[in-house]
This record gives C-alpha cells, structure tokens and sequence, in this order.
C-alpha cells in the first residue's frame, strides 16, 4: 500500500497541507495541487491510483476537474471533498464518474475507510493479475523443466488440449509428475481463474467417499450436523483433478460416471440434482484396461474419462531430461537451505544418469535435497546420491558393451547439459577437444544434434565440419 500514489487538489493550502501530512503518515505518496489546471497537467505526466479533490475550487468546478482526470486515466478512482454536503451533490458527483464523496470536516477514520473502499477494486485488480503471474511463472507451458523429445511432444498434446473441456485421462508411473501436468493444462486454459481442486481416490475411505465428491445435506447422516459442499461444487467454473482413480470403489464408480456424463451432482441426503461446470482431469499409475477385464474398474467410466490419453514418460526413458531437472531441483534446495552450491561434480552427474529412478521425477527431487542438506562443499559430489543396485532383475552385460553404452550416453548427456558447447563440453568431461572429438566420432555423435541453444561457439565450427567430413 505504501506505494500508491494519491492526487490531492484543494485551493485551501492549509487544508492541503493537513491533507498530504496524514496521507503521508498513512503511507501514501501525495502530489498536491492548489488548481484543478496543475492537477490535469500532473495526471498527464505521472500515473496515480487515486485522485482527491474538492468540489469547489477557485474559479473552477471540482467535478470539470473530475471529469478530465477520467478522461486522461478511464477507471481512475475520484473522491470529492466539500463542506457543502448534500444528496444532489452526491448524486451528480456519482453521475460524472466520482466513486465517493466526502463531506468536512471529516476525521483519519472517514478518511482511510472511504480511501480504502475507493482503491479496494483496484487492490483486487491487481492481487488477480500477480496470483495470474505466479500461476503461469509457475505452471505456464514454457516453464515446464522438459528438453527429452517425448517431453516435448507430450507438452505439445497438453497445448492442444488446455482450451477445450475434454475430460483427460493422465497415464504414468508414481512421481511422474501427473498432478503437476494437471496443473499444468488447467494454468493454460480458458478456466484458469476458476479453482484446481485435488483428490487422491486412494487416500478417501468408501465411507466417505460419496459426501466428499457430492457434499451432503443437513441430516443426511449421523454427525451431519451441518449441510457441506461437495468436491464436485468447490471446484466449479474449474478443473477437478482426480488422482489414482483406479483406487476409487466400485460402489463409487457408477456415481461418478452419471456425475461425469451429466455435469450433475446429488448432494448425499437431497432429493434434487444441482448442475456443476466441472472440466475432469483424472490419473492413475495403473493399466486399466487391465482394471477392466479383472473386473474392478467400470468399462463405461473407463472410456468416458479417457476422451484424451496422455501418457507421461518415466523419467528413465527420457534421460536427456535430468541433467536439467537435477539443475532445476539444486536450485530450489540452495535457496531453501540458504547454502552455496554451485552444481555437480561430472561423476556425480554421471551417477545421476546411470541411476533408474524408480522413483522418477520425485524420487530424484528428494535425492537431490538430500544430497544439497548432506553437502560441505560447493560442488554435489557422488557419495551424496544414490547408487545402483545390482538384482537379479538387472542382469550384468559384457564389460565392453556396457563401457560403451555408459560412454555414449555420458557423452550425450554432457553435450545437452552444455548446449552443444563443444569447449565446455570437453572441459566438464576432462578430455582435450581433439580427444572428445574422436570419441563423438566413435559414437556417432554430432553436436548439432544434442545443442539447447541456437548458436554454438564460432570456434567449433571448422572442427564440426571436420567431424561431418570423417
């Protein structure tokens, strides 16, 4: 509030001078004026959030000056000030655009309370505008951590879908990042400034289930002692998420399904139906079309959520992705604990490509808090990640075949976190250009095809046409 700027004209310099002292004090940046001509010309120089001036000035009418203040700046809040009160004054002050009006003498109270709800509209305006840049910094499709190819083409798909109110049905393993995507498609549509409303079907029990996605009436049941919305009513005019729905009961499900199909809830204990504009994100980490043939899952329901599959990739089959997550994730964890740490040592980021993350998007996030709490010194070093279990599940391959498996990807992976940059490259891998050369060449590899960023450096060049020619 400090910030706000207040126009003040008044012929009476006493008056004024009172008036800027306990505005000041209120936090406010003041600009008297003694003429409604010295307030116009300000208003064309600066912006303000609040204009003040009095009904009668000395050879001029408070309500002209109004009236040019609005003209200059549509929506500029104007209080009038004058000794004169009176309901036809008031009356044509509101007709000419004035949001107020204040009779003198009037105390700091009368003051701030009339200031407040003329600049409250505005205040809401721009608490919208910052919650609406937070949302999209946050959740915007340009700012989701994603370079692998199948990343890129599932953002495309959730682009294509955001603006329609298909249901979607999102397809992954645990810590994926489902309820992020969600978040994601519902932040980039045209139902944005409605809620995101989350449920974990697992976390629900089958008691509870039917008053938690309907809401129910007062009575409807022991302990009903008071009528309640229901998920499906607090999340109308937005995006209902409803995660692990393969958990959801049976019981539950045909009640669901009339709730998808008809955009109707039946609060529990009603005996009416109340509509609901509900767009339906649902997600599971199961197979269920599998679901459906065992018998637990409803075919119905089954096709009516899954109008649009998108399916999200686990983080081991999009390994080009973690160099940059692991980046994005050290960032976070060093500014929350307040440490300097600068990155990863190339050993450490080479464990954090070999590893299988099971756990994926999520279980690398926490290895990488842990490791930023664990840390004394300014580089992520091995000992503090995670290390691969051999199992009988992961048989061993030939020791030539697998050195050569882990060398072209660490090579890959050392050109995507550098761009391409073949100097840099080079240097985070520990090799002489002429020998990281040779080894791109035994590979196959091309920088051109690895590169983040438009350009690479002008000195590569000569030396990528050479690797082409080889």
């Amino acid at each position: 509030m400090e910030h706000e700027r207040i126009l003040v004209i008044d012929d009476d310099e006493g008056l004024l001078h009172l008036l800027k002292m306990r505005l000041s004090a209120m936090g406010f940046q003041v600009t008297p004026c003694t003429t409604g001509q010295e307030a116009v010309a300000a208003a064309r120089k600066d912006v303000y959030d609040l204009a003040i001036t009095d009904l009668r000035l000395r050879g001029e009418d408070g309500l002209d000056v109004a009236e040019e203040l609005l003209r200059i700046h549509p929506g500029l809040p104007v209080l009038i000030l004058t000794a004169h009160g009176s309901i036809p004054n008031a009356v044509e002050a509101m007709q000419r655009g004035a949001c107020g009006y204040l009779t003198k003498p009037f105390d700091d109270r009368d003051l701030r309370a009339t200031i407040d709800k003329a600049l409250s509209q505005q205040r809401m305006s721009r608490e919208i505008q910052r919650l609406k840049s937070l949302v999209k910094e946050l959740y915007g499709l340009e700012n989701v951590v994603a370079r692998s190819a199948s990343m890129q083409r599932l953002l495309q798909q959730a682009a294509q879908v955001a603006d329609s109110d298909a249901t979607i049905c999102l397809f992954g393993e645990t810590g994926t990042g489902k309820e992020v995507l969600a978040r994601v498609i519902h932040a980039n549509s045209r139902r944005a400034r409605g809620p995101f409303v989350a449920l974990n079907c697992a976390a629900i029990p089958e008691t509870l289930f039917e008053s938690e996605l309907f809401g129910h009436v007062r009575g409807a049941f022991t302990n009903a002692h008071g009528p309640k919305r229901g998920l499906f009513q607090s999340a109308n005019g937005g995006t209902l998420f409803l995660d692990e729905i393969g958990e959801m009961p049976l019981s539950m499900q045909v009640k669901l399904l009339r709730a998808v199909q008809e955009r109707e809830v039946k609060e529990v204990g009603a005996d009416y139906s109340t509509k609901v504009d509900v767009r339906i994100i649902a997600a599971t980490n199961k197979d269920l079309a599998e679901a459906v043939k065992a018998g637990t899952f409803r075919n119905d329901l089954y096709y009516r959520i899954q109008v649009v599959p998108l399916t999200i990739p686990p983080l081991r089959e999009r390994r080009d992705d973690i160099p940059l997550l692991a980046q994005h994730f050290l960032k976070q964890s060093t500014q929350r604990m307040n440490k300097d740490i600068r990155g990863f040592t190339p050993a450490a980021m080479q464990k954090l490509m070999l590893y299988p993350w099971p756990g994926n998007v999520r279980e690398l996030e926490n290895a990488i808090e842990k490791a930023v709490v664990m840390s004394q010194q300014d580089m992520i070093t091995p000992d503090l990640l995670p290390s691969v279990s051999v199992t009988g599940e992961m048989p061993l391959k030939p020791l030539t075949e697998a050195k050569e498996e882990f060398e072209r990807n660490y090579l890959k992976s050392v050109l995507q976190l550098t761009g391409g940059n073949i100097s840099r490259a080079a240097q985070f891998a520990g090799r002489y250009r002429a020998d990281f050369y040779k080894m791109l060449k035994k590979y196959g590899l091309h920088p051109a095809n690895t590169k983040s960023k438009p350009e690479v450096e002008l000195e590569d060049t000569e030396e990528e046409s050479n690797l082409t020619q080889a």
